[in-house]
């Protein structure tokens, strides 16, 4: 069988074109390949030349979100205050350690202002962001020891 195939139309050798029982005049084969689904069609063998139609395409949609999408998201939620509340239990260098440790980007002068702000007024506000990582970062606060609590971050930034 003698088949020419025009453009790039990924192709294994076990997924060639096989005839189907009671079909002479044409050979079908779908496959997926990434995320199209493409159908060719072809003449059998002995009819002229084989010339093949226009591949039909269809985008299949992704079924989990990406990871633009998740941080899209993240954006459009409304904003939380992490706070850290001063204890009598916690070294201020320890704090300061955690601090950098759990915060992305929290720089060693950040960490100590908001370990001051705490230690002398009782609490601080250490990252507003999403929800979702407000959490994050109060659980992995507590998690090392210090007092951390979340609250909407609504009304005087």
């Amino acid at each position: 069988m003698e088949t020419a195939i025009c453009g790039r139309v990924p192709l294994s050798p076990n997924s060639f074109f096989a005839s189907k029982s009671g079909d002479k005049h044409s050979l079908s084969k779908q496959w997926t390949h990434r995320t199209m689904l493409m159908t060719v069609s072809a003449a059998a063998p002995g009819k002229g030349s084989g010339v093949l139609e226009r591949p039909t395409i269809e985008r299949i949609m992704p079924t989990r979100e990406s990871e633009f999408d998740l941080r899209k998201s993240r954006k459009m939620s409304p904003p939380y205050r992490v706070l850290l509340h001063n204890d009598n239990y916690n070294k201020r260098e320890y704090v300061v350690q955690v601090l950098m440790k759990v915060i992305p980007g929290m720089t060693l002068d950040n960490a100590v202002n908001i370990m001051q702000e705490a230690h002398h007024n009782g609490m601080s506000v250490v990252i507003i962001c999403a929800q979702v990582d407000a959490e994050e970062h109060c659980m992995q606060l507590r998690g090392n020891g210090l007092l951390s609590s979340i609250e909407p971050a609504s009304g005087g930034c």
